[in-house]
């Protein structure tokens, strides 16, 4: 029997591929290259920068726009991955209309603020469509200790140590900073 949308439970082909398409395509169409240059020219790069303190993850807003405008996305990507390493993902979900383009000076000024959000997703897509990342992951290393604790011999082994985070169970929510 196929799936239709009346279907219980968890089942897959429940829509039309059409209309996953329309249910889940981008709010907001990405940008070209010319669209974005002319975006970026829209930015004052404020001094004091209202849209970067709006802005939860503190990412440099101007910096990063001034990159785009300069034709370097990818020194626009590695500045908005350095305050966060989720940022293409935010490009997408992030509120930014209410948010940093909310108290963008051109927004106060005209009714229309710089499309930050817009340009960067455009910053972060066009790194991940190259199939690189501004930043490469540590090797994880061993570390050398010479001697062991049972006795005085001075035997030198080599150990490695591996960071471990420790994770514990609630079983209530909110953890240890539950208000009593």
């Amino acid at each position: 029997m196929p799936n239709t949308a009346f279907t219980s439970g968890i089942a897959a082909g429940r829509l039309a591929p059409d209309a996953y398409d329309e249910n889940f395509s981008d709010l907001h169409p990405a940008l070209d290259d010319h669209e974005a240059l002319v975006a970026a020219d829209r930015c004052y790069f404020c001094h004091d920068a209202p849209c970067m303190t709006a802005c939860p993850t503190s990412i440099d807003v101007p910096l990063f726009i001034r990159q785009i405008a300069t034709g370097t996305p990818e020194a626009a990507a590695k500045t908005i991955f350095d305050a966060n390493i989720l940022g293409g993902m935010c490009a997408r979900v992030c509120p930014t209309e209410t948010l940093c383009e909310e108290v963008c000076v051109r927004e106060v000024a005209e009714g229309k603020p710089v499309e930050i959000g817009r340009l960067q997703r455009y910053a972060t897509d066009t790194v991940m469509a190259k199939g690189t990342h501004p930043f490469t992951p540590r090797r994880r290393h061993g570390q050398a200790r010479c001697g062991d604790r049972r006795g005085t011999r001075g035997v030198c082994r080599r150990r490695t140590v591996w960071r471990v985070m420790a994770m514990r169970s609630q079983s209530m929510t909110g953890g240890p900073k539950r208000a009593a």
